[in-house]
């Protein structure tokens, strides 16, 4: 049974509002002027009131699956021949919004992933004003509970600022919220923080969690606080946001175009910080890899009947059909036609690229004239997850909604009495039939037909697999490929049925080895975004074509020849990108209006 958590999102106003009628003499309420005041007292006079207030900072944290954008569309893990502003994004079409904005149709501001600077600053002001009343308050609650609630709303401060910080560089840093009433202009036109000041706040504050030492270190399924922030939440995002920074994008001493004032890189170059990135990883397996471990069934790990189970870290609720709280992540993508109803828009759309990194079953890549891999007949003996995450030409698809399974067939067929009402490849982008050759399989709800709002499937940000390749990543660069890098990469592969990596491996090798695990083993979790970006490869993934496999009868009129499998590029647009998009641009409305914030390099 799902924790009461995030349903306060569309009902919370209403129950405060209830709380303060039931809360005080009708006759005393009715001549109250102030009623802001009554307000302010009744939701801190108690436990229960209190967390009305912070379950609704709670429901601030995107519900990444019902955005029409993913993020992995900015990345080369997906061909998008759609109108979304991904679209202009891999054209290079990118230019500073005159408002905040997260409009997915069309725009040029790029990548959001639910957050905005205004949406942002709403999200920080929230949290700031939960600490703010805890401490004027918190004589009205116990100090279990005080000290919990704060350090749950610094985590969850910690983490906005993560995720715009991913996108936009330095931010300006508040801890209390702004009051016109009382600051002067200078106290409210908050410049920029540089790169480091704000990645220093953002780690400062989850070490001091962990210090702490209030929250609990994970929650069950079932458990009635399932859902809030943890210790494992809080040292995981450390270790990601210390390896994101440590990521040669940022911590070169150059950037990618003149920052003077610092906002989108380190100052200087430190080696360290890589061993940082290590050690916070390293801490994470060591003191809690008791409690969290790999989930043995990576290909139901989303599924709700296994929310929080041993390898989720940390996530966002989804209640399927309640009240616009579920999700219709599966009625954007996956089979457009199943069982010849048109079920999806067909939205996820792998590239050969990716499919390209799957190994073969015996742990060698298709590359390798030794794997037995054959280009005209790719899709046997594929690695386990090929076969979990992808549906190819040919593939067998059932879901648990489905009556019966179907084949999938994205071959181009002239025999089909009408190709528009097939899955057959649309090249052109022209209909809701996927145009790569391949529809995703993974993250896809088998209890939910596609539908809005069908799917309860929780939002998983964090999960122990991306902490032990974390730290394969921060500890080969820091001390090279030693046992214990092997150790964290063969765990992965070893789950799905992969033999160890061979050893003996360059440093270099190994960087390779550990940038295809995360690729395969993240896909469709919004992680080949970031990767491509502090790797600084987005000009070579992301300046060149995608790529799609075209599929051909030999004799089209009557397929009575051989398929002939062509490896062909995207049609529909010319890729380019610019160095300025490696970070999002600010606002121009908040330049106007606020002096001292500073705009992006190149925009």
């Amino acid at each position: 049974m799902k924790p009461l958590i995030y349903k306060i999102k569309t009902i919370g106003m209403s129950v405060m509002m209830t709380v303060v009628a039931l809360s005080c003499d009708s006759e005393e309420f009715l001549e109250n002027e102030n009623k802001s005041i009554l307000t302010d007292q009744t939701q801190w006079q108690s436990e229960a009131n209190a967390d009305i207030f912070i379950n609704d900072v709670y429901s601030e944290i995107p519900r990444v699956s019902t955005l029409a954008e993913q993020l992995d569309y900015y990345s080369d893990d997906y061909n998008i021949s759609h109108y979304y502003t991904s679209s202009n994004w891999r054209q290079g079409i990118a230019q500073a919004p005159g408002s905040s904005t997260d409009n997915p149709w069309g725009g040029t501001h790029g990548p959001t992933n639910g957050y905005t600077w205004e949406s942002f600053f709403i999200k920080l002001r929230k949290c700031n004003t939960g600490l703010q009343k805890l401490e004027e308050n918190k004589e009205n609650f116990s100090d279990e509970y005080y000290n919990k609630r704060v350090d749950e709303l610094r985590f969850l401060r910690a983490y906005f600022y993560s995720e715009y910080f991913m996108h936009v560089g330095g931010l300006p840093i508040l801890t209390v919220p702004l009051d016109r009433n009382t600051m002067t202009e200078d106290e409210l036109l908050t410049p920029r923080s540089t790169f480091e000041e704000t990645f220093n706040f953002i780690t400062e504050e989850l070490e001091s969690i962990m210090i702490n030492n209030s929250l609990s270190i994970k929650y069950e399924n079932g458990n009635a606080d399932a859902g809030r922030a943890t210790l494992g939440a809080a040292l995981a995002l450390k270790g990601w946001i210390e390896l994101f920074a440590a990521s040669p994008l940022f911590n070169s001493g150059e950037t990618y175009l003149p920052d003077p004032e610092n906002f989108v890189h380190f100052a200087s170059a430190d080696s360290e910080r890589w061993a940082k990135a290590a050690a916070t990883n390293k801490k994470f397996i060591d003191e809690f890899g008791g409690i969290y471990d790999l989930f043995s069934d990576l290909p139901n790990l989303w599924r709700a009947s296994n929310e929080y189970n041993s390898e989720i870290i940390w996530d966002r609720q989804i209640v399927a059909n309640v009240g616009g709280m579920g999700t219709d992540y599966e009625r954007r993508g996956g089979v457009t036609y199943v069982l010849g109803q048109y079920m999806t828009w067909g939205n996820y759309n792998p590239t050969q690229e990716l499919v390209d990194e799957f190994s073969m079953d015996n742990g060698k890549d298709i590359t390798d004239p030794t794997s037995g891999y054959d280009p005209q007949n790719p899709y046997v003996n594929r690695e386990k997850r090929f076969y979990d995450f992808i549906v190819f030409d040919g593939a067998t698809y059932k879901l648990d909604w489905m009556p019966e399974e179907d084949i999938i067939y994205t071959r181009i067929d002239k025999t089909y009495a009408n190709p528009d009402n097939t899955n057959q490849i649309d090249l052109a982008g022209s209909t809701d039939a996927g145009d790569s050759g391949y529809y995703q399989k993974k993250r896809l709800n088998p209890d939910a037909a596609p539908g809005s709002d069908a799917s309860g499937q929780n939002d998983v940000f964090y999960r122990y697999a991306e902490v032990l390749l974390n730290y394969a990543e921060a500890q080969n660069e820091a001390v090279g490929p030693d046992q214990s890098v092997y150790d964290a990469i063969n765990r992965i592969r070893n789950r799905s049925s992969l033999p160890n990596l061979e050893t003996g491996l360059s440093k270099e090798e190994m960087r390779d080895a550990i940038h295809k695990e995360r690729r395969v083993e993240l896909c469709f979790e919004n992680k080949r975004y970031l990767d491509n970006k502090r790797w600084q490869q987005q000009e070579e993934t992301m300046g060149v074509p995608r790529h799609n496999m075209v599929i051909r009868n030999s004799v089209p009129s009557d397929n009575s020849g051989i398929l002939v499998y062509s490896v062909e590029e995207e049609v529909k647009y010319t890729a380019k990108f610019e160095a300025k998009q490696y970070m999002s641009p600010i606002p121009q409305n908040v330049i106007d209006q606020n002096p001292n914030v500073k705009q992006n390099p190149g925009y």
